[in-house]
């Protein structure tokens, strides 16, 4: 997953390269600097999980981006911002339906995601050569949904994510409505309280809602590019200062229609 490249500090003003520049993420991680051992611990993490830092992934971003800090004698080759020292970076792997997530975490803010299918067993003899095509497992609505609690379980419920959710219950219901006590509803309330909320650590947070998320969708059905476009609207529409979530409600279901996409014209 291709992030954005960054820019090489201006010698009039020498400001660095900050994560806010790279990645979309907010609050005080945007301001800091990308350091290099940032960029270490970042590729040691990928490398325990892929075997290898990802070209064009998250490591690499981060490694450009403090090489030209360094460069520029904005930061030392053993620096490390504190928030990073503090919360670490992370690469953890969930496996849902067949599918794997991979999400990449720093300081406890998502800033890259890997969504691959996993191989699938030999096809048995006298199978037809479209079978694979035919019988591969889709992934359904509520299992995207449910992967949130692990990628960005630890995000507060917003309304942009109310709104990706309910947009989601009813592509997956077919209602035009919000199921009573379902997870929309949920949602919403969950987002209403966080609003009015002063502390962090008191917010509903989206593994609270999104886990076991299939079981309470009153019925369910394959995510499809159109049921993805629906909900990265809602989203978006709901937060139009930043793109989707990474690893949240919009590009889990946008990642599941790929995959049920790449596995029917196979």
């Amino acid at each position: 997953m291709s992030q954005e490249q960054p820019r090489r500090p201006q010698a009039e003003d020498q400001d660095p390269i900050k994560y806010g520049d790279v990645f979309n993420v907010s609050g005080d991680l945007a301001q800091k600097p990308v350091a290099p051992q940032d960029a270490a611990m970042m590729q040691s993490a990928e490398t325990r999980v892929f075997g290898q830092t990802q070209p064009g992934g998250v490591a690499a971003s981060m490694q450009s981006a403090a090489r030209l800090n360094e460069q520029a004698g904005l930061v030392g080759h053993r620096d490390v911002n504190d928030i990073t020292g503090d919360r670490g970076v992370t690469v953890m792997e969930t496996q849902v339906a067949g599918t794997r997530i991979v999400t990449e975490s720093v300081g406890g803010q998502v800033v890259g995601q890997y969504v691959q299918p996993i191989s699938n067993q030999p096809a048995q003899a006298g199978a037809g050569a479209g079978a694979a095509g035919d019988d591969a497992v889709k992934l359904t609505i509520g299992e995207a949904l449910e992967a949130t609690a692990h990628t960005v379980g630890d995000k507060p419920v917003e309304q942009s994510d109310a709104a990706a959710i309910q947009a989601a219950e009813m592509r997956a219901t077919g209602r035009n409505e919000i199921t009573p006590g379902g997870l929309a509803a949920m949602a919403q309330s969950a987002a209403a309280y966080n609003s009015g909320c002063a502390r962090e650590e008191d917010k509903i947070k989206m593994s609270d809602i999104m886990s076991g998320a299939t079981a309470r969708l009153a019925a369910d059905k394959p995510a499809t590019r159109q049921d993805a476009e629906g909900v990265v609207g809602a989203e978006m529409r709901n937060n139009p200062n930043v793109m989707t979530t990474p690893g949240g409600v919009a590009a889990s279901v946008a990642a599941a229609a790929r995959l049920n996409e790449k596995s029917a014209n196979q």
